[in-house]
């Protein structure tokens, strides 16, 4: 089998493969049939790099891709974390995620490589063709450019965050190609390409919000604020300077924000975080595209196991439920854990509709669509239509409040963009003046693992720091010893990166060793 990093090449799904872009199918095809448009011939009009942008937007969907019986490829990002545990025992891949004795030929694992890699060659597409389209509006391509460099960028930033040095590929490959093969690159120069593309994504001319899906400028400037964030801790440890860098860029959104509250800002209800009509809307400041008519909503997987919570009856989902150290962890009066009001349901209504019953013990609602699946008294549509969060405003706060302590202590500013957080869960956040900069930087990690959970975006939070959140203690343990408490055991030095899949070691010789403490080929 040929390797993932070309096997995906040149592949360009053409009309209809996502809800972004309105593609002109009519006019496309007449130009030329399908079967005959190669890489050359195909990017001669703007329709066909609108349509090859839509082919990038659809391939990041893989996060949702089936990884076996009862689990989805983004259920990764949560087993790992020991803030979710399963009720299932059929998925022998999951269940070593869960276990932490997860390698190279792991299904989650390759599957992410493969998602990964294929979004990036997709993209190195469009980056390479698009700026020879001619004659084709001049502010057209450069957005369509930026949307590009976004997309490239992000998965980029997931790679090189899951495997440490990675291969960094930026042109369209062939058999010919000089970097067929290609090395392994240092995390610093896979961040700066990262940045670069960042960058110039911000520069694109992108509108703050887009209610359509397509990148925004809020969903740039917050990821490249996370970015900041993120080599600022482990592994680069680029410290203060880094730190001030994603303060400043959180703070650019959230000053956009207060001028212009009705656009963005943080919802007034929990609810409106998974409801159908708020999707790419004022919290939601980027999110991955979902519609039955292409691809249903994939996080199922967080529903009660063999519970008659939907309009299908009792299902055999239930893979990824909470632990109950993690659920406890909640201060008393946290509106998140209060049962259908904020991210934990411990009761809903047969059938979706029917009569209420207890589900005897808390589940992850955080992904529940009540439109598809049914309300008090209101039957579902059957089709899951939501999308799911990638960036929300309440992450940019908590990023402004993060950097900006570390920058200089808590200064009013921080000090407030985590009080909007907690006044939401309707808690009371100590005077400022209580706070040092040790306290307040615990206060607004522990913030983070309750207001992001479930949205793949602990576990990178937890090989960043290096700590991890005890619910028990409701303080923090360094990474490397934690004991999970889905799996009762602690993790090593090794967990800090994902094995190399073994399929790529055997195919590809220069990418060389394993990954530390992982079996090689």
């Amino acid at each position: 089998m040929r390797h993932t990093l070309v096997k995906n090449i040149g592949r360009v799904m053409l009309c209809g493969i996502a809800l972004t872009a309105p593609l002109g199918c009519k006019d496309f095809l007449t130009e030329q049939a399908p079967s005959n448009l190669t890489p050359t011939s195909f990017y001669t009009i703007p329709d066909h790099a609108e349509a090859a942008l839509a082919a990038v937007y659809s391939d990041a969907r893989f996060m949702g891709g089936d990884a076996g019986i009862f689990s989805s490829n983004w259920q990764l990002l949560e087993a790992l974390t020991g803030t979710s545990t399963t009720e299932t025992a059929q998925n022998s891949d999951l269940n070593n995620l869960y276990s932490l004795v997860h390698d190279g030929n792991t299904g989650h694992v390759v599957n992410y490589w493969n998602g990964l890699y294929k979004v990036i060659a997709q993209a190195n597409q469009v980056l390479d063709k698009v700026p020879g389209i001619t004659p084709m509006d001049a502010a057209q391509k450069t957005k369509i450019l930026g949307e590009a460099r976004f997309l490239r960028a992000s998965a980029y930033f997931t790679a090189v965050r899951l495997w440490g040095d990675i291969p960094l590929i930026t042109k369209p490959q062939t058999a010919s190609s000089e970097d067929f093969l290609p090395v392994r690159t240092k995390q610093e120069d896979v961040y700066k390409l990262i940045v670069d593309d960042l960058t110039a994504a911000e520069a694109a001319g992108l509108a703050w919000m887009d209610v359509s899906g397509r990148v925004n400028l809020a969903a740039v400037k917050t990821q490249l604020a996370k970015v900041y964030l993120t080599m600022a801790g482990e592994p680069l440890k680029k410290g203060a300077s880094h730190y001030k860098l994603a303060a400043d860029k959180a703070f650019e959104v959230i000053t956009y924000a207060n001028a212009n509250p009705s656009l963005i800002n943080l919802f007034t209800t929990y609810e409106d975080i998974h409801r159908e009509s708020t999707k790419n809307r004022v919290e939601h400041l980027y999110m991955l595209q979902y519609n039955t008519l292409v691809a249903g909503n994939p996080m199922n997987n967080f529903y009660p196991n063999f519970k008659p919570v939907t309009f299908a009856g009792p299902g055999g989902t239930g893979s990824s439920v909470p632990t109950p150290t993690f659920y406890n962890s909640y201060e008393k009066g946290d509106l998140r854990a209060k049962n259908q009001e904020g991210y934990f349901y411990t009761s809903y209504y047969t059938n979706g509709n029917g009569a209420p019953f207890e589900l005897g013990a808390p589940y992850v609602f955080k992904h529940f669509n009540r439109t598809s699946n049914g309300t008090a008294g209101v039957a579902g549509t059957r089709q899951n239509n939501l999308n799911v969060p990638q960036i929300r405003f309440a992450e940019t706060l908590l990023i402004y409040a993060e950097a900006q302590n570390e920058v200089g202590g808590p200064t009013q500013a921080a000090y407030d963009a985590m009080k909007r957080i907690r006044d939401r869960a309707t808690l009371t956040t100590p005077a400022l003046g209580t706070y040092n900069q040790a306290t307040f930087r615990e206060a607004v990690w522990r913030e983070r693992w309750h207001e992001l959970c479930y949205e793949q975006i602990t576990w990178f939070d937890m090989v960043r720091l290096q700590k991890v959140y005890n619910g028990k203690t409701n303080g923090f343990d360094p990474f490397v010893g934690h004991v999970n408490p889905s799996s009762n055991q602690p993790l090593q030095k090794k967990h800090l990166l994902l094995p190399i899949p073994k399929q790529e070691l055997l195919n590809n010789p220069n990418l060389k060793t394993q990954n530390e403490g992982y079996p090689g080929v």
